[in-house]
C-alpha cells in the first residue's frame, strides 16, 4: 500500500446563504481529506450541499453565500485566508473545476478556442501558435471529433455532450493538482464517458492529480473512486473505502441509494424511493437529519444529534443505529409490482417514422453560400407502439436529439414521413401542427436552457395548459400545477420560485412536470434523468412507468444510461452518425448485441460489478464528421471487425429474428462473398 500524501485538508467547513430573512446552512461542519493521486467521490441527493461544498473550496460562492467557519488547506496553504487576487492565481492552475451545467458555464459569445486559450494564457507561458496547438490537443484528448472545426464554433453549436467535453478540456489545460468534477460525465454517452474517465485516470497516474468527484452515478463511483463520502442535508453521513462501501454500506440513506438503482432485474417492478424531501436547511436540527425519511428511526434519532463513529478502519458513519446497520433489510422485495403491457397482444404503432432526413446547410464566404450539408439525420426509420418505450441510444453527436426535434417539427425536416396516429406531421401547416401540439411533448436534456429565467415555476408548468387547453379555468390549473409538482418530487410551496433558485436536478423535475401538464400521448424524453441523483431518478422512472400504464403514454427515450434502458425500455434502437444500425427488443439488443458498435457501447457502460463482463472495447479514432461521412458503412473506419466490403457500400438491414434487425455485412450474404 502506498504511503498517504495529503493534498487537501478540509476541517469543519460551514457555508451559509442569506436569503431574505432566512439563513440557510447549505454546508454544515464538513470535514474530509484528499491525498495526491486519489479520487474521493461525494454522493448524495440533489440539494444536499455537494455543489455548494465544491464552490466553497473554490471560493466561487454566490453573492448571498459566505463561509462562516472552518478551514480549507491545499498543500498546506489556507485558501480561505488568501486575498482574492492570490486566489485567482490558484484557480485554474493549482485547482480547477468542471461545472455541472455546461450550457450555463460556457460563454455564449466566445468561441471554444478562445475560452480554453484564455486559461492557458493566464496560467502558462504558452503564446501564439503554441496556445492554438495545445487547445487542439486538449479537444482531441477529450474525444471531440474534427477539433480544428469545432474550435472555431460557439457553445450553442455543440451538443450537450460536446459542451461538457469542452469544459473538461479547459479544466485540464494547466495540469491542476486538484480537480473538482461536478457531475463531469452526466451529459456524456457511455463510450465518451469511458474515454473521459480513462483520460482522467491516466492524468492522475502521470501527474498525481487528485480528484473530488461529485456524482450520482454509483457505477461510475465503483469504477474510478478510491474512497466515498455520502452527503445528506449539508453533512457527511458516511465515509468509507470503495470496497467497504459497496460491500456493506452502513447508513440507512446509503442503503436507500442502492435500492433505487434501475436494473434489468427490476423490470416490471417499482424501484425503491426515498419518501419525502431533503429537509429545509434554514432551521436548527435537534436530531438526525434523515429521521423523517428513515425506516429505522427511534426516539433517540429525534432528540439527539448523531456523531460520526468509526465502525471499522477507514469506515465511519453518522447514525445512532450503526451497530445494527448490518441487519437492515432491503425494502425493494416488498414493493408492489408494476405490470407491463402484455407482449402477446398485437401492438398498434402510435409513432411511425420513415426515411427521416434532417440536413443543415454549411455556409461559407462573404455571400454565405451553401458549400455542403451536415447530415445530422440521414434516413432514419422507426416505429413505437402505443403504450411502449423505444430507447434511442448512441454516442453524443450521432443525431439522437435531432431525431426527436425532427419528429416534433422543432427543426425543419428535409425529407421523410413522421406519422402520429396516422397523421403525417411532416406535411402539416403551422396552424394544423399547433392543434397537434397537445399530443406530443419533449423533455429537454438541459433544464437550465429550457426554462425561462423570468417565469416562476407555476407559470412555467401551466404555460402549456394556457396555450393548448384554454378551456381549463384558473382554479383547476392551480390544482393541476400543485399535483404535477408533487408527482415529480417537489412541494407545491416551491411554485412561486424562479428556476435559478433550484438545483440542477430540481430544474429537470420542473421540466418534466411541464411536459406532463397537457397530458400528451407521445413524449420525447431527451436524457430526462441525466441530471438526477439515483433516488430522484427512481421517482421519475416510477412516475413515467405509472403514467404509461395508467394513461397509455408512449415514450421515445433518448439516453446513454444502459441501466435505465434495461429497466424502462421495451425496444432499443442504436444510432451511429445519423443512421440506425441495430433495433430489437431490449432483451435481444442488450442480451445479444450484433453490431460491433452496439457491442462497444455496452462494453463501455459503467457497472457496479463487472464480474462476468468482457473487457471494454476501445474504439479507435473519432466519430467522423456528419458533413462528410465515410463511404460505405459509416462505422468501418473505427470497426475492429471491418472487411473490404464495408468500405465500398452501406450494408442493408438484415433480420436476426422476427423483431431484431442489424445493418452490418457480418450478417449478410456479402460477408460470405467477401470472405
Amino acid at each position: 500500500m502506498r504511503a498517504r500524501e495529503g493534498l487537501l485538508e478540509v476541517r469543519d467547513l460551514s457555508t451559509v446563504l442569506e436569503v431574505g430573512d432566512q439563513t440557510i446552512r447549505a454546508v454544515d461542519g464538513v470535514s474530509f481529506d484528499l491525498d495526491t493521486g486519489e479520487t474521493l467521490a461525494l454522493l448524495g441527493e440533489s440539494g444536499c450541499g455537494k455543489s455548494m461544498t465544491a464552490l466553497s473550496l473554490m471560493r466561487l460562492l454566490p453573492d448571498a453565500g459566505r463561509v462562516s467557519s472552518g478551514s480549507v488547506r491545499l498543500q498546506g496553504v489556507d485558501l480561505l485566508g488568501l486575498p482574492e487576487a492570490a486566489m485567482r492565481e490558484v484557480r485554474g492552475a493549482r485547482m480547477a473545476m468542471i461545472f455541472q451545467e455546461p450550457g450555463s458555464s460556457l460563454n455564449p459569445v466566445t468561441t471554444v478556442e478562445d475560452q480554453i486559450a484564455e486559461v492557458l494564457r493566464r496560467h502558462t507561458l504558452l503564446q501564439g501558435a503554441a496556445v492554438k496547438g495545445r487547445v487542439l490537443e486538449l479537444l482531441h484528448a477529450v474525444g471531440i471529433p474534427d477539433p480544428a472545426r469545432r474550435a472555431g464554433e460557439y457553445a450553442f453549436q455543440l451538443s450537450g455532450g460536446m459542451k461538457q467535453r469542452v469544459m473538461i478540456a479547459g479544466a485540464l489545460g494547466c495540469g491542476p493538482r486538484l480537480l473538482i468534477a461536478d457531475e463531469p460525465t452526466t451529459a456524456l454517452d457511455v463510450t465518451i464517458q469511458a474515454q473521459v474517465l480513462e483520460l482522467l485516470a491516466q492524468i492522475q497516474r502521470d501527474t498525481g492529480m487528485a480528484m473530488l468527484l461529485i456524482t450520482h452515478d454509483l457505477a461510475v463511483v465503483a469504477e474510478v473512486a478510491q474512497r466515498v463520502a455520502v452527503m445528506y442535508a449539508g453533512q457527511i453521513v458516511e465515509v468509507a473505502t470503495r470496497e467497504a462501501f459497496f460491500k456493506d454500506a452502513a447508513h440507512p440513506y446509503s442503503r436507500k441509494l442502492f435500492e433505487a438503482l434501475p436494473a434489468a432485474a427490476q423490470r416490471g417492478r417499482r424501484l425503491a424511493v426515498i419518501p419525502g424531501l431533503v429537509p429545509s436547511l434554514a432551521g436548527r436540527f435537534t436530531g438526525c437529519r434523515f429521521v423523517d425519511r428513515c425506516d429505522f428511526a427511534g426516539a433517540i434519532c429525534r432528540s439527539e444529534l448523531p456523531q460520526m463513529v468509526e465502525i471499522s478502519p477507514g469506515h465511519s458513519v453518522r447514525c445512532h443505529l450503526h451497530a445494527q446497520a448490518k441487519a437492515m433489510a432491503t425494502l425493494a422485495e416488498h414493493l408492489p409490482g408494476l405490470a407491463e403491457p402484455a407482449r402477446a397482444a398485437p401492438l398498434t404503432p402510435l409513432l411511425e417514422v420513415r426515411d427521416l432526413r434532417v440536413y443543415f446547410p454549411v455556409r461559407r464566404g462573404v455571400l454565405r453560400q451553401i458549400v455542403g450539408h451536415v447530415k445530422a439525420v440521414d434516413g432514419v426509420s422507426l416505429q413505437v407502439p402505443r403504450g411502449r418505450t423505444l430507447a434511442l441510444v448512441g454516442e453524443s453527436g450521432c443525431g439522437k436529439t435531432t431525431v426527436g426535434k425532427g419528429i416534433l417539427r422543432l427543426v425543419p425536416v428535409t425529407q421523410g414521413q413522421v406519422r402520429l396516429g396516422g397523421q403525417d406531421l411532416a406535411t402539416l401547416t403551422p396552424s394544423a401542427l399547433r392543434a397537434q401540439r397537445r399530443h406530443l411533448q419533449i423533455i429537454f436534456q438541459d433544464p437550465f436552457g429550457s426554462l425561462s429565467p423570468r417565469m416562476r415555476v407555476a407559470e412555467i408548468v401551466e404555460e402549456g395548459i394556457l396555450a393548448l387547453q384554454p378551456e381549463i379555468g384558473a382554479q383547476e390549473r392551480a390544482v393541476r400545477v400543485d399535483e404535477l409538482l408533487r408527482q415529480v418530487g417537489l412541494s407545491a410551496e416551491m411554485k412561486m420560485r424562479y428556476p435559478h433558485e433550484f438545483s440542477g436536478g430540481q430544474r429537470q423535475r420542473i421540466a418534466i412536470a411541464r411536459a406532463l401538464a397537457v397530458e400528451p400521448r407521445l413524449i420525447v424524453c431527451d436524457e430526462p434523468t441525466s441530471a438526477l441523483d439515483v433516488s430522484v431518478q427512481a421517482q421519475i422512472l416510477n412516475l413515467l412507468g405509472d403514467l404509461q400504464q395508467r394513461l397509455g403514454l408512449t415514450y421515445l427515450f433518448i439516453t446513454h444510461n444502459i441501466a435505465v434502458v434495461e429497466f424502462l425500455a421495451h425496444e432499443v434502437a442504436v444510432m451511429y452518425l445519423g443512421r440506425i444500425v441495430e433495433t430489437g427488443t431490449t432483451e435481444e439488443v442488450l442480451g445479444n448485441p450484433c453490431h460491433p458498435y452496439t457491442q462497444a457501447l455496452l462494453s463501455a457502460a459503467p457497472a457496479i460489478d463487472r464480474a462476468g463482463r468482457g473487457p471494454v472495447i476501445r474504439l479507435q479514432g473519432e466519430m467522423p464528421s456528419p458533413v462528410n461521412p465515410p463511404r460505405g458503412c459509416h462505422f468501418h473506419p473505427r470497426c475492429p471487425k471491418a472487411m473490404p466490403v464495408c468500405a465500398q457500400s452501406y450494408p442493408s438491414t438484415t433480420a436476426v429474428s422476427a423483431t431484431h434487425e442489424v445493418a452490418c455485412f457480418l450478417y449478410s450474404d456479402a460477408a460470405s462473398a467477401a470472405g
